[in-house]
């Protein structure tokens, strides 16, 4: 089950359900059974807190995933830094809605198993976003 929190924003999530479909058929796609993930939308500031306490990292990010998996069920938190995705579809040109699903997916891709600190794991990782996204992108266009 997928569950959305939202901590230090007045962000707003809509269409959990669809949403909630399309990573559970993520995980079934990854040989894994979607657990309990949650995703808690936040602001920057947050998401550094976080990434200082946690992680020990001094700077900003888009995501960070705490994986609590027991394998093939995955499950975790999520901290999206919706600033940072909108600073993000700027940069990159996309969509806010394309970028916020691409971070969500990433996330989810972490607890599958996948990593991304070789450029050569990076590029997997990149591939199976964009692979995603297309799902998503036919799913809507059925729905």
């Amino acid at each position: 089950m997928v569950r959305y929190f939202f901590e230090d924003t007045d962000f707003q999530y809509r269409n959990r359900l669809f949403n909630n479909r399309w990573l559970k058929l993520v995980a079934e796609s990854e040989i894994c059974r979607l657990g309990d993930v949650n995703v808690i939308f936040c602001s920057d500031p947050y998401i550094l807190d976080i990434n200082i306490r946690y992680l020990g990292h001094d700077y900003f990010t888009d995501v960070i995933t705490f994986d609590y998996s027991e394998k093939p069920r995955i499950s975790g938190d999520l901290f999206v830094s919706v600033d940072s995705v909108r600073e993000n579809s700027v940069m990159y040109g996309t969509d806010f809605d394309e970028e916020l699903h691409r971070v969500i997916v990433h996330g989810v891709l972490h607890l599958i198993g996948y990593d991304d600190h070789s450029e050569k794991d990076s590029s997997l990782m990149r591939e199976k976003e964009n692979y995603y996204l297309d799902i998503r992108k036919k799913l809507r266009g059925s729905v």
